[in-house]
């Protein structure tokens, strides 16, 4: 190809989920290798424009996301979207840019899934565009939460090529692991219904927002945002107070000093512990909302699961309190866990992912 000759720009997101099982995150811990960046010759000419053709493809702004970021007292997501730009740019930029593209070229890249999938990170692609180049144009045919298949093209961004290959890989990395715990979500909410699908609070450092807004996106619920906005009375709270009434009874006089209302849940490890708890709210008013039922999922030696304790547990509570199981959850398991009337499941297995292929 000749130096004055055009080529394309593509932006191709391998938007989907991998379940993992045991044996294989035992051999990857993490996330697969990401192929490698792929650049065809571009035009050398000034002021050339690459482009692709586009259909269907919505105008900026074509409406608000979707699902909308969960909220939070202190995050500042526009202060991570900075952190992760200048992580990428270090005290130098991008070097091989500056060297081998000009100024001045402009090019149009699109968004293509490899794979099927849940898409999610696009409200959040077009801020980092914006934090970038507010010239930079990007529009797009889906919106979060949609089912991409292979394939698909779904979105472009135009404009300057150095503006452009600069947020690109920011943009992937937080699109392919937002898309990633998405599309697990999805599967997962979809085998465990009646019952819904809850996240936890292992969430990646300073990502807990965008984790749990995939969560969302994809179909689950979130559970308590972080220490501040709800009581989770656990095994170590327990132990701690003297027992499991005696947890609760604090918290009750605790919330009741400070005329806090906010949702309360105690774990339970046992059917007794479950029957002490129910005594106790048949006794005294409580600020209680929800039982979490801990590892009442038993795994048995043929890979089976018996969930005849949980079931009890719930059959015990019979509506008095939300239920949520805990323990022992898998893309395996799932399913037969949403069948014994408990209300939520909750799972850090939500990121637990194999990341997207993406090339430019």
């Amino acid at each position: 190809m000749s130096s004055h000759s055009c080529g394309q720009v593509i932006i191709e997101a391998l938007l989907s989920a991998h379940l993992i099982g045991a044996s294989e995150r035992a051999l990857m811990p993490g996330v697969l290798p990401i192929s490698p960046l792929v650049w065809p010759h571009l035009c050398t000419n000034s002021r050339q424009v690459v482009k692709m053709s586009a259909t269907g493809i919505r105008k900026p702004g074509f409406e608000s996301p979707a699902i909308k970021l969960p909220s939070h007292p202190t995050y500042d997501l526009k202060g991570v979207v900075k952190l992760a730009l200048a992580e990428d740019a270090g005290d130098r930029g991008d070097v091989t840019c500056m060297a081998t593209i000009p100024l001045d070229m402009e090019v149009e890249a699109h968004f293509l899934a490899k794979e099927d999938g849940i898409i999610a990170g696009i409200a959040l692609a077009e801020m980092i565009f914006h934090e970038v180049d507010p010239s930079l144009k990007v529009e797009w045919s889906l919106k979060d939460g949609d089912h991409v298949h292979k394939g698909l093209q779904f979105g472009k961004v135009s404009g300057r090529a150095h503006s452009i290959v600069i947020a690109e890989r920011v943009v992937l990395n937080f699109m392919q692991r937002m898309s990633g715990i998405a599309t697990l979500t999805k599967a997962m909410a979809d085998l465990a219904h009646p019952a819904t699908i809850l996240e936890t609070r292992k969430t990646a450092p300073t990502l807990r927002l965008l984790d749990k807004w995939a969560v969302l996106i994809g179909g689950g619920k979130n559970h308590r945002m972080g220490l501040f906005d709800m009581v989770m009375i656990k095994d170590n709270h327990i132990s701690a107070a003297g027992g499991i009434i005696n947890a609760i009874r604090s918290v009750d006089e605790y919330l009741g000093q400070k005329n806090l209302q906010m949702e309360v849940e105690v774990e339970t490890r046992t059917l007794e512990e479950v029957n002490e708890v129910l005594q106790y709210a048949s006794q005294m008013k409580t600020s209680l909302t929800r039982i979490m039922l801990d590892n009442m999922v038993v795994p048995l030696p043929n890979g089976d699961v018996d969930v005849s304790m949980l079931k009890e547990a719930v059959q015990l509570i019979n509506g008095r309190f939300e239920t949520e199981a805990s323990g022992n959850v898998t893309i395996e398991t799932v399913h037969k866990i949403g069948q014994t009337g408990v209300t939520y499941i909750s799972s850090d297995i939500l990121y637990q992912f194999i990341a997207v292929n993406l090339a430019l």
